[in-house]
C-alpha cells in the first residue's frame, strides 16, 4: 500500500479522522482530502451549542488546519463538490471540472440537513453548515421569537441555545416525545418537562402545516388550526445521506452507501465508506446500520483506515453505540440503542437536579442500553457492561453500588 494513492471524498470529521489514521497506521503514499466547502474542514456539533451561542470562534472549530495538512502531508482540494464516481477508471470528477484519480477510494461525504417542505424569503434556517449556523447566529441576535420544528437533537440543541441567548422559544414535533426515535417514547416524554422548565414552550403531537412571511414576521400555522408567530424559524427534520452524486457509480445505495462489516462498499474494488453516509453490515446486530454521530464517524474511520493499511487483516466494526447531547445544564450521554429496548428501570431522577440514568434491556433480561443525565462515571461502566453483555439485573446492582457507596463505619482505618 505504501506508494498508493487514498482519495478521501469529503472533508467531514469521518475523512480527516480516516486522513489521519492512514498516517498513523503507516500509509506512506498519497492523501488526497477533497471537500466541497471552501473552508478549512470543522467539527459540526458545536454548530449548534458553542459557535450559535457565540462561545467559539470559527478557528476553535477546526479539525485541521493547513499546518497541520503539511505535516502529514495530506494535500486539501476544497471548495468544489464530487459530482461522479468512475470505478472503472478508478477516478473521481468535480463539479468546477477537474479529476482526481485514486487507488483506493473513501467515500466520506456525510449527512445533509433533509430540506425544508415549508419556503420563505427570509427567515427560516437550516443547521448543517457553517454558513448555516452564522446566518442563524444572526439572525438570533436580534432577538424576537423562535420557532424550532423538529424536536430531535438539533432541535433540542438549538432550541437551549437560543433560550440561553434570550429568545422566547417554542418546539413543535408531531411526536409526543422528544428524540423519541434514539431514546424511546417513555423516556422521551421526560425531555418535553426539561425545556418547559427552562421557558420553552412545546407543542408535541402537532405538524406544522403551513410557513409563511419573511424574518421578522413569520407564521407558522399548525396542524390544529393554531398559528405561532415567529421572527425567525428553525427546521430539524432529519438528516438525509449525500449518496446523490454516486448514481450511476455501480456501488448499492439504500439511504447511504450499502457496505460490508469492514466498511467495503458493495459494487465496488477499492472503495470504501465511513461516517453519516456508511450503512454498513454490523456483525453484532445482524443487520446493516446508518448512524449519524461523531462517534461512529471517528471509530469508524479508524476501521476503515486499518483495513486499507491492512487488506491481510481486516477488523470488522461492531461498535456500542455512543452518543451525547448538550442541553441546557444536562450531559446527556446513551450508550446502545435504548428504542429497541423492552424493559427499562431508572437509577437517580430526571428532574432540575439530575443525575440519573436508565438502564434498558431486551426480552431476555440481557443490558443493550443506557441514558445518563451528569453521571459521566456511569456512564464508563454502563459502556463496559452492555460491551460485555451484562444482564440488567446485574447491571442495576452495580449502578445502585456506584449511586451508593457504602459508608466507612466509625473508626474504621482509612
Amino acid at each position: 500500500m505504501s506508494g498508493r494513492t487514498v482519495l478521501l471524498v469529503g472533508a467531514s470529521v469521518a475523512g480527516v479522522r480516516a486522513a489521519r489514521a492512514l498516517r498513523a497506521q503507516g500509509h506512506a503514499g498519497r492523501i488526497v482530502l477533497a471537500g466541497a466547502e471552501p473552508h478549512l474542514p470543522y467539527d459540526k456539533p458545536p454548530l449548534s451549542k458553542q459557535f450559535l451561542a457565540g462561545d467559539w470562534d470559527t478557528e476553535r472549530l477546526l479539525l485541521l488546519t493547513e499546518q497541520e495538512a503539511r505535516d502529514l502531508d495530506i494535500e486539501l482540494r476544497l471548495g468544489s463538490r464530487a459530482v461522479e464516481l468512475d470505478p472503472t477508471g478508478h477516478l473521481v470528477r468535480f463539479e468546477d471540472g477537474a479529476e482526481c484519480g485514486y487507488d483506493v477510494c473513501v467515500v466520506a461525504t456525510g449527512a445533509a440537513a433533509r430540506p425544508s417542505p415549508w419556503q420563505v424569503d427570509s427567515g427560516l434556517h437550516l443547521v448543517r453548515s457553517l454558513a448555516d449556523a452564522d446566518a442563524l447566529r444572526s439572525d438570533l441576535a436580534r432577538g424576537g421569537h423562535v420557532v424550532v420544528i423538529g424536536a430531535g437533537f438539533i432541535g433540542a440543541e438549538t432550541a437551549s441555545t437560543a433560550r440561553a441567548l434570550g429568545c422566547e422559544v417554542t418546539v413543535v414535533d408531531p411526536s409526543l416525545a422528544p428524540m423519541e426515535r434514539v431514546l424511546g417514547a417513555e423516556l422521551g416524554k421526560l425531555f418535553v418537562s426539561l425545556h418547559e422548565r427552562h421557558g420553552v414552550r412545546t407543542r408535541v403531537g402537532r405538524a406544522v402545516r403551513s410557513v409563511t412571511g419573511a424574518a421578522g414576521s413569520l407564521a407558522v400555522t399548525l396542524d390544529d388550526g393554531e398559528i405561532l408567530r415567529a421572527c425567525t424559524v428553525v427546521v430539524g427534520i432529519g438528516a438525509v445521506p449525500n449518496d446523490d452524486w454516486l448514481a450511476g457509480s455501480g456501488l448499492r445505495l439504500a439511504d447511504g452507501v450499502l457496505c460490508d462489516e469492514y466498511g467495503r462498499a458493495v459494487g465496488a474494488e477499492g472503495v470504501f465508506a465511513a461516517g453519516d453516509v456508511a450503512r454498513w453490515f454490523h456483525p453484532g446486530h445482524q443487520e446493516h446500520l446508518r448512524v449519524e454521530h461523531w462517534t461512529n464517524a471517528v471509530d469508524q474511520a479508524a476501521t476503515v483506515a486499518h483495513t486499507i493499511v491492512h487488506p491481510e487483516e481486516p477488523r470488522p466494526y461492531a461498535p456500542v453505540e455512543y452518543v451525547w447531547s448538550d442541553q441546557y445544564d444536562w450531559k446527556i450521554q446513551i450508550v446502545g440503542r435504548p428504542a429497541t429496548a423492552t424493559q427499562h428501570t431508572v437509577i437517580g431522577m430526571f428532574d432540575e437536579n439530575a443525575r440519573a440514568v436508565a438502564l434498558f434491556g431486551d426480552e431476555a433480561g440481557r443490558l443493550t442500553a443506557a441514558v445518563t443525565v451528569n453521571w459521566p462515571r456511569v456512564l464508563l461502566e454502563c459502556r463496559r457492561l452492555v460491551a460485555g453483555g451484562s444482564t440488567l439485573d446485574a447491571a442495576k446492582r452495580r449502578v445502585d453500588a456506584l449511586a451508593h457507596p457504602p459508608v466507612p463505619a466509625p473508626g474504621a482505618a482509612s
